[in-house]
């Protein structure tokens, strides 16, 4: 069965590091220093599990910058990384932030252009990965 629910890092740590673990620094040499960066005690935090396993993860800061979306490979292509986005943008409306932003990885910005993301700016490198700063307005 599949749970997405919204959950804090104290909480559910083990599971999300799990899941970006795999994703960013095994599946994408992401050193681990800069894959834990000291945000998440206050970031907004969904966790996406297959029978109580995680399987997917995100986090939005206060200010709506949505980052460390991650699936686990081999559940991609399931439509689970647009449930979690739409989740922390649920979660956005819900405490009173109108605009959203990430850095999108450049192999991802199709996907964040299909749910109404637009690039901004020029592409940047950030740990080693080309990527592109993307917007939405969210609707009221």
């Amino acid at each position: 069965m599949i749970s997405i629910f919204q959950t804090t890092y104290k909480d559910y740590g083990q599971k999300i590091r799990y899941v970006r673990h795999k994703v960013f620094v095994e599946g994408q040499n992401v050193p681990e220093d800069l894959e834990i960066d000291g945000k998440d005690d206050s970031c907004f935090h969904i966790l996406l599990t297959k029978n109580d396993e995680a399987i997917g993860t995100g986090r939005m800061e206060m200010d709506g910058h949505i980052g460390r979306i991650a699936v686990l490979e081999e559940y991609r292509g399931m439509n689970f990384g647009s449930m979690i986005m739409n989740k922390l943008e649920e979660i956005a409306a819900k405490n009173g932030i109108k605009r959203t932003y990430l850095n999108s990885q450049v192999q991802a910005v199709s996907f964040y252009l299909k749910l109404g993301y637009e690039p901004v700016g020029d592409y940047f490198m950030e740990a080693g990965i080309e990527h592109r700063k993307m917007i939405k307005e969210l609707q009221r």
